[in-house]
């Protein structure tokens, strides 16, 4: 049997996700302003920039679980901010999230935390159940594992159980929150090339949120990058040709981890 062939990003396809003059603010503090990027399908677009710079928080914006203070979210062409309840749950059902933190339940074997979202989103039995929660868990390199429990297994081999739970209602758009936090040289690479089979295989868009810098070249097709500074989006492109050609130097100085010259 062949496998399937890779599914390159689309550049000239419509964006599968588009941020429109975006504002985040924490009461009148200020995170980021004007925010303005697209994200194309089956693409790896990442989200970088140092500490305090607001990743996570336009990460937690994206996925519906806060609001902006001005401008919106679209999917595939419908706002987010100004659907109804029901239409923005509908559209996050197209939508996996894997967390820093991973967020596994302790006292739920691998299989079992899989099984959460199939028991509380489909109409599957239980046998069925099991069976797509072990298919995921071997997506993800895990077969074998369903009954383990998180506190049984390795840092990379959770965070690639936290993938495979995010993968159980076949999401369109894959979030990633900083998926090398924790994970040494080694499970961080195998992390990389896992992402990038995700992509090559499913098609699926995948949009993470990071500061590694191996990982930002090694997966990433387009990028950002947010500075906590200035508060604004000081860089856009694909992280090689940023790497080889920085626009700015607080762009070159995180790239590079050599400190802006005075």
């Amino acid at each position: 049997m062949t496998s399937p062939s890779p599914v390159p990003p689309m550049p000239d396809a419509p964006p599968r996700i588009e941020v429109v003059d975006l504002d985040m603010a924490y009461g009148g503090f200020v995170i980021q302003r004007n925010l303005h990027f697209t994200v194309r399908p089956a693409e790896i677009f990442v989200v970088m920039g140092g500490s305090g710079s607001g990743k996570s928080t336009l990460l937690r914006l994206l996925i519906g679980l806060k609001a902006p203070a001005r401008g919106d979210v679209f999917y595939d062409g419908q706002s987010l901010w100004t659907a109804d309840p029901a239409e923005r749950e509908a559209m996050m059902r197209r939508v996996g999230v894997v967390y820093q933190s991973n967020a596994l339940w302790s006292s739920l074997t691998l299989s079992e935390n899989v099984a959460l979202l199939l028991e509380e989103f489909t109409d599957l039995g239980e046998q069925e159940i099991r069976d797509a929660a072990a298919l995921k868990l071997a997506l993800v390199g895990l077969a074998g594992f369903e009954d383990f429990y998180p506190s049984e297994v390795s840092g990379g081999m959770e965070k690639r159980a936290a993938l495979a739970r995010a993968l159980a209602l076949d999401p369109e758009i894959l979030f990633l929150d900083e998926p090398s936090t924790g994970l040494d040289p080694i499970n961080a690479r195998l992390l990389d090339d896992l992402i990038l089979d995700l992509r090559d295989g499913l098609g699926t868009t995948v949009v993470v949120v990071t500061h590694d810098l191996a990982s930002i070249q090694a997966i990433g097709d387009n990028a950002v990058f947010l500075d906590s500074e200035t508060k604004t989006m000081m860089a856009q492109g694909h992280p090689k040709a940023l790497l080889a050609d920085p626009p700015n130097p607080r762009v070159k100085a995180f790239l590079t981890r050599e400190p802006i010259a005075r």
